[in-house]
């Protein structure tokens, strides 16, 4: 069986109608099948656009039916974190709705999501449940799923908290969100159930060098960078960093911490979304592939036709734009 290995849809339910209609896949007694293939989501079903509940229940159907697969994004996990209480903070949640050091926007990221579900308590209950219905990974015989990074080591720590099938529970989104008071704490190399599920569901983070920081994508100001885990040539502040070509000439050439130099080697192909990508889709290298091509950001929404090549191809990759334009 073949996989359609599909990006961060982000609430555009219409263009991801659009992709798998493209994709040769129908929609039947309410859910939508391919003949011969299967669809894979790499999570980050909501927020942004403008259509969350529609993109869940599209989703949702599918996976319920059998003719897809998902993984937990980031998105979701920020979600579930947003609904549930701090069980040692009366009143609070476990992402707080606001903060002295964010302000609102833990708020902002989520109001396109909360703007469907917020009022409707039951709805918006289920929701998360079902959320944490999703696997922070899957390896499957012939292809790898994991929302931001494939990391070994943490997932053989976490894998001993997880229920079965990778997934997370009520009880334990408390250690998976409870961030390290001590900053410092973030760039030591022991695992922790956070360090992990922030690595697979965000990516690898560490500190930008002394005195240098940049803007994200929503303009905030930031001193820790993501980096190109999957590279294992990437050991450098400014070959490692996941910036424009302009910002990383800035970057100074030493090595970054040993522990974030991840790599990936398996000929098995590993698939991810998450980074924001805007150029045209093509492999990041033989054997891996990022599917997030900013429909949240007006961007286009992507998918991988994975049939068992040795090699990843940039002509296998399918795309429309927002509301399904090609």
């Amino acid at each position: 069986m073949g996989h359609d290995v599909i990006g961060d849809v982000h609430g555009n339910a219409s263009a991801l109608v659009a992709l798998l209609e493209k994709l040769g896949y129908r929609e039947r007694a309410g859910v939508y099948r391919h003949p011969v293939r299967k669809a894979i989501f790499v999570g980050d079903f909501i927020d942004r656009g403008p259509e969350q509940v529609r993109t869940v229940t599209i989703a949702r159907k599918m996976i319920d039916a059998g003719t897809a697969l998902a993984v937990m994004g980031n998105h979701e996990l920020n979600a579930i974190a947003w609904f549930l209480d701090d069980p040692d903070a009366p009143g609070e949640h476990l992402r707080r709705h606001r903060s002295l050091k964010y302000g609102d926007k833990n708020r902002e990221q989520h109001e396109a999501f909360l703007a469907e579900v917020e009022h409707r308590r039951p709805l918006h209950e289920e929701l998360v449940d079902w959320f944490l219905t999703l696997p922070l990974w899957l390896d499957l015989p012939e292809l790898r799923v994991v929302h931001a990074c494939w990391h070994p080591r943490f997932m053989q720590y976490v894998a001993g908290h997880l229920q079965a099938e990778a997934r997370l529970t009520r009880e334990l989104m408390v250690p998976a969100t409870r961030e390290p008071p001590d900053e410092a704490a973030k760039d030591t190399p022991e695992p922790t159930v956070f360090k992990a599920v922030e690595a697979l569901t965000k990516g690898i983070e560490i500190r930008m060098p002394a005195g240098l920081t940049f803007r994200d994508k929503d303009g905030h100001v930031r001193d820790r960078v993501r980096v190109r885990w999957w590279d294992e040539k990437a050991i450098t502040y400014r070959d490692a960093a996941l910036l424009t070509l302009e910002e990383r000439a800035g970057l100074p050439a030493t090595p970054i911490p040993a522990h974030a130099r991840i790599g990936y080697s398996d000929p098995k192909p590993v698939f991810v979304g998450h980074y924001w990508f805007t150029d045209t889709p093509a492999p990041l290298a033989p054997n891996a592939a990022c599917l997030d091509y900013s429909i949240g950001k007006g961007g286009r929404l992507c998918a991988y036709r994975y049939d068992g090549e040795p090699a990843l191809e940039a002509a296998r990759f399918v795309s429309v734009g927002p509301s399904g334009v090609p």
